[in-house]
Formats: C-alpha cells, sequence, structure tokens
C-alpha cells in the first residue's frame, strides 16, 4: 500500500514538474506563432508543400516563441510576482528555478535553430535569431520604458508569417510583406486592449504600453480604432497582388469591419468589457483570416 502510494506520489510530481514548464512556454501564444509560421509557408509554397518541412517549422516555431516567452520570464521574474495576472507562473511560485528556466531556454531555443538549419535555410535561422533577440532584449526592457515597446515588439510578433515564407522560397518578396504588415498592424490594437484591461497590474510594475500619455483614455481608444481600420484595406492586398482570391477578400473585408466595429463601443464607454471584446476579436480575426487565404489559395 504504502509503495503503491510513493508512486502515486513520484507520478503527480512528475506531471507537476511537466505542467509547470510547459507553461513556461506559454502554449497558447506560443501556437499561434507555429501557426503563423505555417501559414506563412503553405501560402509561398501555394499548397505544394513539403510536410516534413512544414511539421518541422511548425515544431521549431513553437520552441523558437517558447524560448523567447521563458527568456521575457526570467528578466521579468520579480515583476511577474507583484502582478495579480502573473504571480502564479512558474517562476514567481518557485515551480521552476531560474537556473531551470535559463537551461529550458537555451535547450528550446538551439533546437529550434537546429531543426531550422537543416530543414530551411540559412536565411530562416538568421531571421529568427533577429526575432528572439528583438523580442527578448530590446523589446522586454522597453515595456518600462514607454509605448515604444508596442512598437518595437510588433517587428518580431509579426515575423512568423515572414520566416515561414522565408523557409519556402528564401527570401523576403513584396508578398511576405504584405502578411508581415497585416499581423504588425494587427497588434496594436490586439496589445492596446490587454493593456487596457491589465493596466492597473502593468503599472503595480511599470510597465508602460498604452498610448497617449498611457492612459485608458478617449485618445487611446481612437488609436485603437485607427489602427483596426488599416486592418481592412491592408486584407484586400493579397487579393490586389493576385496572392489569393475574391472569397478570401470577402472573408477579410467582414472580419475587417467587425473588428473595427468593436471599437466604437471603448470609445463610447470606455469599459473593460469593451476593451475585452477587441482582445477577443483580436483573437479570432488573425486567424480566421490567415485560414481564409490559405483556403483560397488552395
Amino acid at each position: 500500500m504504502m509503495m503503491g502510494q510513493t508512486h502515486s506520489v513520484q507520478g503527480f510530481l512528475i506531471v507537476s514538474r511537466v505542467r509547470a514548464f510547459w507553461e513556461l512556454l506559454k502554449p497558447r501564444l506560443s501556437m499561434l506563432v507555429a501557426f503563423s509560421c505555417a501559414f506563412g509557408y503553405s501560402l509561398a509554397t501555394g499548397g505544394q508543400v513539403n510536410w516534413n518541412t512544414l511539421i518541422v517549422l511548425t515544431v521549431a516555431g513553437f520552441l523558437l516563441s517558447g524560448a523567447s516567452v521563458t527568456i521575457n520570464q526570467i528578466m521579468e521574474v520579480e515583476f511577474d510576482r507583484i502582478m495579480e495576472r502573473t504571480k502564479t507562473r512558474p517562476l514567481p511560485t518557485g515551480r521552476v528555478s531560474l537556473a531551470e528556466a535559463k537551461l529550458f531556454a537555451v535547450i528550446c531555443g538551439l533546437l529550434s535553430l537546429v531543426l531550422l538549419w537543416k530543414f530551411t535555410n540559412a536565411f530562416t535561422v538568421a531571421m529568427s535569431v533577429v526575432s528572439m533577440l528583438l523580442y527578448c532584449f530590446v523589446y522586454t526592457p522597453l515595456k518600462r520604458v514607454g509605448p515604444v515597446a508596442v512598437f518595437v515588439g510588433a517587428f518580431p510578433g509579426a515575423l512568423p508569417p515572414l520566416l515561414g515564407w522565408i523557409a519556402a522560397t528564401g527570401e523576403i518578396t513584396h508578398e511576405a510583406l504584405i502578411i508581415f504588415g497585416i499581423q504588425f498592424i494587427w497588434q496594436f490594437p490586439h496589445f492596446w486592449a490587454i493593456a487596457w484591461l491589465a493596466d492597473d497590474d502593468y503599472k503595480k510594475a511599470g510597465f508602460k504600453l498604452l498610448p497617449s500619455g498611457g492612459g485608458r483614455d478617449m485618445n487611446t481608444a481612437i488609436q485603437i480604432m485607427i489602427y483596426t481600420m488599416f486592418l481592412i484595406p491592408l486584407g484586400l492586398l493579397p487579393a490586389k497582388f493576385g496572392m489569393t482570391g475574391l472569397d478570401s477578400a470577402i472573408v477579410a473585408t467582414v472580419c475587417g469591419v467587425l473588428f473595427f466595429a468593436q471599437t466604437f463601443s471603448l470609445m463610447k464607454t470606455g469599459s473593460r468589457n469593451s476593451a475585452r471584446r477587441i482582445m477577443f476579436g483580436s483573437f479570432l480575426y488573425l486567424p480566421i483570416v490567415q485560414i481564409a487565404f490559405l483556403l483560397d489559395k488552395l
């Protein structure tokens, strides 16, 4: 009986440890990055994908993102301890030590780059390194400096579809810049909606991510509205340049208009519920539009 209980406790501890490292990877965010990499690759190949490359690229994208967000959490562990939304993460709670997290980040990062080197090309590897460095060592410290952090962070945040395109073609073309541009602009309403919701927490840590002096005010709401509005014409560019067709252009326009319409409630009420709807709208907009582009291409 005692031996059975011992095995149960050991099993529970192993599962808890695995779960802690899994949380460290921020799986939902990393899956979105992996999907965007796969999207860029599949769009560039016109559906004529090498499945081995696609699978490896998806895994490598997930690991690259996981390494980056782990480094981010290492650098911000003291701030995470004082914010409600982050105080239960693996590092603040001690479920993973800093030394373990550093080793984990190195392993994930190196494995990602090795996979990309073997299955894609040197340009993809180089851009992946640039993405990681920008996110970890430029964007992360800038979060306590001012709203410029969101602009800087939008570059590594928009690189995944570009990385996928480069993995397929070995070059940056105007088509690659279009899908980069859509994801780049998308991040402003996405980040600012999150920052609106987490503003009180962010102020505890000294994070300054909202525009217009960092206030949850009309100026910030208008900027969210403007960037969301830009997504409507941007969503038409793939069809304009022959990358996709009319069907996806219609889907992108409808999604863009619905996303844009959500911003008026925020300007009218300034409520958390309005900001939350914009945040969830951003989560829906990007994958739906990207899937529409892919289906139209296929």
